[in-house]
């Protein structure tokens, strides 16, 4: 799947497997190239994160955390992702001002969580194989490397109203 979308990011590639779960991520290197390498996790190893986008109030956010005790190892907003998840949980996308989509893989709840921008800029589609198998990628062309299967795009679109309309009500 990662091969697929060498052009979406060239500069790096990184991956996480462990048991059943498996994170890879394409990286145009941006916001701190030296350490901003993905997947990150937390400081204990027990969340992990593959990130697309840019978190525009991250220093904010950043300042608030590290009042709270978190301690950071880079200045990339995939980092403050990762730590208000720790903070909030799910519901660490009502404090994100970007855009972004990611995947996150807490250990310890055994959960992955995948989470994209209000309006949709970054790209976020996902499969679910036969075999019951859930794929996450960028472009659908990565999900078709490993399972056959055909859009179903009266499902995406409702998917989509769906999902804006929530945001819209809140």
């Amino acid at each position: 799947m990662n091969q697929q979308i060498v052009h979406r990011g060239p500069d790096d590639d990184g991956f996480f497997i462990e048991e059943n779960v498996g994170l890879a991520m394409r990286r145009l290197s941006i916001i701190d190239i030296g350490t901003g390498h993905q997947p990150m996790s937390n400081e204990d190893g027990s969340i992990w994160i593959v990130y697309n986008g840019e978190i525009y109030n991250h220093q904010q956010l950043r300042v608030g955390l590290e009042a709270k005790g978190h301690r950071y190892r880079s200045k990339s907003d995939t980092e403050t992702v990762v730590h208000l998840y720790e903070q909030y949980g799910r519901d660490c996308v009502k404090h994100l001002r970007g855009m972004f989509a990611f995947v996150i893989w807490d250990d310890r709840k055994r959960q992955l969580f995948a989470a994209r921008d209000r309006l949709g800029i970054k790209p976020c589609f996902y499969a679910r194989t036969p075999e019951g198998t859930w794929l996450i990628a960028s472009e659908t062309r990565a999900l078709r490397a490993v399972a056959k299967f055909d859009l179903n795009w009266v499902s995406f679109i409702m998917v989509l109203i769906v999902i804006l309309s929530s945001s819209v009500q809140k």
